[in-house]
């Protein structure tokens, strides 16, 4: 298991124009069904992430989606899980890969992109959790400047095969780490630059509880 990076900064004047750059060149190879341009660009030191969409865009088509979408061929798909790529990520219209080659009519990947599907309790459970996170976070940045992000869905964190799910937040100097146990979220947060800035927090689907404070 390893750390991942959510990539959920949709104002793209607050990042580098290099990652907004490189992340326009994965969208636009992924969406014309050149693969080996993706694989290219995700395969150099300073690559875009796997789980990168469209900077500024609508869709939140990220490259798995695209192939998923496009029926692409399953070798590619396998090629974009292996790199990381995540199956249970939703788009904007809340679709996951697997949704999209259902509808598309695209079998071949369907082993390929199986996710497991939350029932009703989970579902309910991911959607509180989400809701007192996103609180979280819009509490430690409400004396940063205001930028568009997407909230961190709490699915993700707890389908996919990583320790630590990172966000980290433009002007912070820092960001969030994110990680489920016991059946709970636990966020640890700081800045860098400010000391004793350090917070742990631990949520349930009853709200969020500071536990800990000024490890940083």
């Amino acid at each position: 298991m390893t750390d991942a990076d959510w990539p959920g900064i949709l104002d793209p004047d607050a990042l580098n124009p290099e990652r907004v750059d490189a992340a326009d060149r994965l969208a636009d190879a992924a969406k014309a069904n050149d693969w080996q341009a993706v694989f290219a660009l995700l395969d150099v030191p300073t690559r875009a992430d796997v789980n990168q969409w469209r900077i500024g865009g609508s869709s939140w088509f990220a490259p798995l989606h695209q192939a998923a979408f496009l029926g692409a061929p399953a070798g590619v798909v396998e090629d974009l899980l292996r790199r990381g790529a995540w199956r249970s990520l939703r788009n904007a219209d809340g679709d996951r890969p697997i949704d999209l080659a259902e509808k598309r009519g695209h079998r071949h990947l369907l082993d390929a992109l199986a996710v497991h599907t939350p029932d009703d309790r989970e579902r309910r459970r991911f959607a509180a959790w989400d809701r007192h996170l996103l609180a979280l976070i819009a509490e430690r940045i409400a004396r940063l400047d205001p930028v568009r992000f997407r909230p961190v869905p709490t699915e993700v964190i707890a389908l996919e095969r990583f320790e630590t799910l990172w966000f980290g937040y433009p002007g912070m100097y820092g960001g969030f780490g994110m990680s489920i146990h016991r059946g709970r979220v636990f966020v640890e947060s700081w800045s860098r630059v400010v000391g004793g800035s350090g917070q742990a927090h631990v949520i349930t689907e009853d709200g969020c509880v500071l536990v800990e404070e000024g490890f940083v």
